[in-house]
């Protein structure tokens, strides 16, 4: 049996009424109040829009008020002193760094002995957080663990020639400022000033250097981040000194009743092949062929590579694709189908249609020339296969944007490709990649490798992903459409994340065409990658469907987010593996808030390898009819549609814990900045090209 345990602990302020100086305009980190908290009427003569007072907890000389507040009653304002108050305890520790000040998360850095460097020192990093009636009846500290940083051991003063550029954050005397916003009387100390080893310092100090990571990623195992935040938890907060501040849940992080624990359908994870169903999307593909191959066109793989790698992919790929692998991985006899095997679909190898180039500086030019003179035959439809001699991380390559313009031209000629990175070909584990590679083939194709398990239901799913390349100011939003909650997607598109009515007429587009096939469309559903906008993002949608004569027709919309560090987790404490809660376990954790665990860990006796340990998504639910969200059935309804769609991605045949219908766009958000025209080419629209 599962006992789940939360990051979380409540606990009682030591006293209900506190007294505070307020101040009627800002202060240097004050924290602000509502009038309505402290005055029983607004101020006569005080401008209407001045409807918040200020306070730093300590400074009384000048202030316009002094009153008591109820802690149970200015729950925001108490909370941001509680953060005050854990600032200063842990500011009184010798050794430890803070991040940020009380008026935000605390994010507490504590030095690991364990890793020694001649640059730098270690630190691993906690952040603690105060919540409100999230899981308990009150107040709550929430304490994650969020990765490790590093500190140069030398201060400003004593660092050679560096463009300052390079440094984000530093620390002083154990806090931690933003390089470009620290006060005055702390920058001209320069001798106590160390800069926070970023991305880019790092690049330039230790250059190619293995630097020592443990962050908290998808792929690392539950396991140490529960050990992390007991360890933290035993050190620094179950303490009399802490104690003397908050009165403790006597049993510290919370564990949930069994009747607060809820699963999915157990059918859920069941996946529809062309032969049976499987909850393994390898062995599903492998012993019951793939839902449904592409039987309108015939199918020819294009290759696209350097004439000098021509020996090597003849032995290696096309070798694996004609004939399977057959020899050794790891001293072990290893056997697979050839590609038409494996995805049931009868093809072959445009020969006379491959494309060359000579000059590794000059990619794009070379192959776009001959594809301007590309003529496809009749009736057939091409996958092209880029076999790439530039490392998709060699960022710096004059030709590492050929990736992307390659995609591009080649969706303008109805092409999508596949790339391979040359120097993976040859190596042993190149095998492990092979499934993966043949199920992306296969969606390219138009094929479907496997869809849900599920009775079709009269709804549109939605969904909008997003993503921010680096060099850009603004956000790239993708959608994805899904007729029918099979998960068989029909159209994609991207957009300017401040494009929101052409997202509205994407949306409508879509809609209109299913309308046309379900006029008895029950709701529109949509997955969004992030809390929606009512007035920007929202609002338009609802327009949009007024147009349309549907006004009435339900909108819910599921935000989707990836559990950083900073947010709630779950541990089974009952799992001495790893941790890792049973897959379709969903807890309530607010008000329409859920933490869905989802991975492949479906028995007791799973074996999970480390990429299988994912961190849970949290979901939150809105709807233009409220009413529709207090039905338990719609909830569980829809939770369970949210883990389904998570198995519907083909670029792999790995799990994923994220839904298809927020990653599919995201995928696109990537990939759309770095084309020449404004639109994704017509083909593109309706084809899994990204994958």
């Amino acid at each position: 049996m599962q006992q789940i345990q939360l990051n979380i602990i409540p606990f009682t302020p030591v006293v209900s009424k506190l007294k505070f100086a307020f101040f009627g305009s800002k202060i240097l980190n004050g924290a602000s109040i509502k009038w309505d908290k402290i005055l029983a009427e607004f101020p006569e003569g005080r401008e209407a829009k001045l409807k918040s007072y200020y306070s730093d907890f300590v400074t009384t000389e000048g202030a316009d008020i002094e009153t008591e507040i109820d802690v149970f009653k200015a729950i925001d304002f108490s909370q941001k002193y509680f953060r005050y108050q854990i600032f200063n305890y842990f500011k009184g520790i010798e050794g430890v760094v803070l991040h940020s000040n009380y008026i935000d998360d605390v994010e507490v850095w504590i030095v690991d002995e364990s890793v020694t460097h001649p640059t730098y020192k270690t630190y691993n990093k906690f952040t603690l957080k105060v919540t409100y009636k999230t899981i308990s009846t009150g107040y709550e500290l929430l304490i994650a663990y969020n990765g490790t940083t590093r500190i140069m051991h030398q201060s400003i003063e004593d660092l050679g020639d560096i463009d300052t550029h390079l440094f984000k954050l530093i620390n002083c005397n154990g806090v931690v400022y933003k390089h470009d916003a620290m006060p005055d009387d702390v920058r001209q100390h320069r001798e106590t000033l160390f800069p926070v080893i970023g991305r880019k310092l790092g690049a330039y100090l230790l250059e190619n250097e293995q630097i020592e990571r443990r962050e908290n990623k998808p792929h690392n195992a539950y396991l140490p981040y529960h050990k992390n935040i007991q360890a933290f938890y035993k050190t620094y907060i179950n303490k009399p000194d802490f104690k003397k501040l908050f009165k403790l849940h006597p049993d510290g992080f919370f564990n949930l009743f069994e009747e607060k624990v809820q699963y999915t359908r157990k059918q859920s994870n069941e996946l529809q092949f062309l032969n049976g169903t499987h909850i393994n999307p390898f062995l599903g593909m492998y012993e019951h062929k793939p839902y449904k191959s592409n039987t309108e066109n015939h199918v020819k793989l294009l290759f696209i590579y350097n004439r000098e790698d021509g020996k090597l992919i003849q032995d290696t790929i096309y070798e694996y694709i004609i004939n399977g692998w057959h020899k050794e991985v790891n001293g072990v006899q290893k056997h697979t189908k050839n590609l038409s095997r494996f995805i049931n679909q009868t093809l072959s190898i445009a020969k006379e249609k491959r494309i060359i180039f000579e000059d590794n500086d000059k990619i794009f030019e070379q192959v776009a020339e001959q594809l301007a003179n590309f003529v496809p035959e009749a009736n057939t439809r091409y996958i092209a296969i880029y076999i790439s001699p530039i490392s998709k991380d060699d960022k710096e390559h004059p030709q590492h944007i050929a990736y992307y313009k390659l995609k591009e031209l080649l969706l303008k000629k109805d092409i999508s490709s596949q790339v391979l990175y040359k120097d993976h070909l040859p190596k042993e584990d190149f095998y492990n990649f092979l499934s993966n590679i043949y199920v992306a083939l296969l969606a390219k194709m138009g094929g479907i490798p496997w869809r849900l398990q599920a009775d079709n239901e009269d709804e549109i799913i939605i969904g909008i992903g997003a993503f921010k390349p680096q060099d850009e100011e603004e956000r790239f939003v993708g959608s994805a459409f899904c007729f029918g909650n099979y998960g068989v997607f029909e159209n994609f598109n991207c957009f300017r994340e401040g494009d929101t009515e052409m997202l509205a007429g994407s949306i409508r587009n879509a809609v209109e065409i299913f309308l046309e096939r379900k006029p008895n469309a029950n709701r529109v559903i949509i997955h969004f990658y992030k809390e929606i906008s009512d007035k920007k993002e929202l609002q338009p949608i609802l327009n949009m469907l007024g147009t349309l004569g549907k006004a009435d027709l339900p909108v819910i919309v599921i935000t989707v987010n990836k559990t950083e560090s900073r947010e709630i987790v779950g541990f089974d404490i009952n799992d001495t593996k790893g941790k890792m809660p049973m897959s379709g376990t969903f807890v309530k954790v607010g008000s329409h808030k859920y933490l869905l665990f989802n991975s492949i860990r479906y028995t007791s006796n799973s074996v999970l390898k480390p990429k299988d340990y994912h961190f849970p998504i949290k979901l939150s639910f809105r709807s233009t009819m409220p009413e529709l969200l207090e039905d338990d059935n719609t909830i569980q309804q829809l939770i369970d549609q949210v883990y389904q769609f998570s198995r519907m991605y083909w670029k792999s045949i790995s799990q994923q814990n994220l839904p298809v219908t927020t990653l599919y766009p995201e995928m696109v958000a990537r990939i759309y900045p770095y084309f020449d025209d404004d639109n994704i080419p017509e083909f593109g629209k309706s084809n899994l090209w990204f994958l």
